[in-house]
Order: structure tokens, then sequence, then C-alpha cells
């Protein structure tokens, strides 16, 4: 998988289906939304998985809750993965709740017995899929333990875990300014032998000091040059867009997913010459 991807998302699904051949190189998905439906629905997207890689990426697996794993939910992800051909499966690092959803997504303590807990429940995911998944850093608005600060503790769980990373460059930027720390120096911190791809998204201002993901708007100016700055660091990593509310025409989404690829595009020519 290479290249510049798009969030496939229900609103714009017939959108989709006009957009030029090669313009989009893979698509993602939340299993959650697709898992056994069938119908018109569901041949809308097997159209799709037929024609594009696609990627997963789960909101509810909760793989930091205190409530025991949804091992049913993981089986059906299985299921699903075997169905459409998906190429990979990544959830965030958080949880969403205990005897029931919150429908967010909250922070996990920073400490060195939650690094323990969770990677023992991604080992026991992975032993079920029988594959690695990734672990994407979320955007958090109040920490409930820092004994750890947040790179260590993703750095931790990756290594406990055996497992991959999703790095959202996004996510940093908002959690950067939200919480005061150097969102490059986060960033050169993560390990490139477990990075799969990139997150991209826009962010909401709140205020100066206080950003809010929402994957509602452009990708602003900071995102862009961490993606870049990124780039340069890690070489041209697939990178996936994701818009999830306030959609534009779809040319708009179309141009940011082609100006993915010329950084991509940049990074390799200055890795080439470099080389």
């Amino acid at each position: 998988m290479s290249g510049a991807g798009l969030g496939f998302r229900r609103p714009l699904a017939d959108k989709l289906r006009d957009v030029p051949a090669g313009a989009i190189d893979f698509m993602e998905i939340a299993p959650e939304n697709w898992i056994h439906v069938g119908g018109a629905l569901g041949k809308k997207l097997r159209w799709f998985t037929e024609r594009y890689p696609f990627l997963i990426h789960g909101l509810s697996l909760s793989i930091g809750s205190p409530a025991p794993l949804d091992e049913q939910l993981v089986r059906d992800i299985k299921d699903f993965i075997a169905e459409h051909k998906i190429r990979m499966y990544s959830e965030h690092l958080s949880y969403c709740g205990d005897d029931g959803h919150l429908y967010d997504l909250m922070p996990i303590p920073f400490t060195e017995d939650a690094v323990k807990y969770v990677a023992a429940r991604v080992r026991q995911v992975q032993d079920i899929l029988e594959q690695r998944i990734a672990l994407e850093n979320v955007s958090y608005y109040t920490p409930t333990d820092t004994s750890m600060n947040e790179a260590d503790f993703t750095l931790a769980v990756l290594e406990e875990a055996d497992c991959d990373l999703m790095l959202d460059i996004n996510n940093i930027v908002v959690n950067s300014i939200n919480h005061k720390y150097d969102a490059h120096d986060f960033m050169r911190k993560m390990p490139a032998d477990r990075l799969r791809y990139f997150h991209l998204a826009g962010h909401y201002v709140e205020a100066e000091d206080l950003r809010i993901d929402t994957h509602a708007s452009p990708v602003d100016d900071q995102a862009w040059q961490l993606l870049a700055d990124a780039y340069a660091h890690f070489g041209p990593v697939p990178t996936l867009l994701e818009r999830d509310f306030n959609f534009p025409p779809i040319q708009e989404l179309l141009d940011e997913v082609t100006h993915i690829r010329r950084l991509q595009a940049e990074a390799a020519q200055k890795e080439a010459a470099s080389g």
C-alpha cells in the first residue's frame, strides 16, 4: 500500500463513484458501521472494496477499558477482513466505555500498570485475528495520570504488545498545543519500524491554546508542515485524509489528497538525491 487515501463515509459514497481512476490510492472505513450490513448499502460497499485497497479503523474496541474485551466484535472484524480482503486494521489507543459505550475516546492513564494491561489486551486481539494491528495516538484534553508522558507511554505499549503504529499527524498538533509540548519531538520519537500509515485531518480552533479534534474542516498549515517534516524523517509514508462532518464538494477533498501526494513526491525526490 502506498500513496494517499480518503476515508470512505456514507454521505460521500455516491460522489466517490465518479472520482477519476487513480485519484485515490486506498480507502478506510470504520468496521462497526458496516459489519452485518447487507442490501443496497452492502452492495455499495462491495463495489468500492472490489476496486480499491481498503483499511479498517475501529471505533469501539475500547482497548483500555476496564470491561472485558469484546471478543465477539473481534471475531466479527476478522470475518469482515476476510470478506472484503482488508489490508490492515487499526484502533485507537484509548477506551470508549465500561458497561456500555460513551461514544467518545477517553484517555488511558499514562502509567506502567496501564501499559501492561493494554498490551495484554492487544496481544489477545492479535491472537484472535491471527494478525498484527496498529494503534493510533489519540487526541485528549484532560490527562488522567501523567506518571509517564504521552510519547513514552505510546512507545511502551507498542513494544510490550508488539503491535504496529498508525500515527495521526493532526492529533500530534492538537495535543502539542493543548498540552504544551513539541510536536516535532513527539513525531521523531515514534518508531519507524512499527509505523504503517498516517492519518491527517482538520481541527477546530477554540482558542489560541485550545484545539478540538473534529475532522470537520480543511487541514491547517501546522498539520501540513508537520506532515512534510514527517515525510522528511520517515519517508513518504502512506497517508489517509479523514473528513467526518461538514463535507465540502468532493473536489476540495481530492485537492487535499493531491497535496498529500505532492509532499510525498517531494520527500521521495529529496530522499533519492541524498541517497
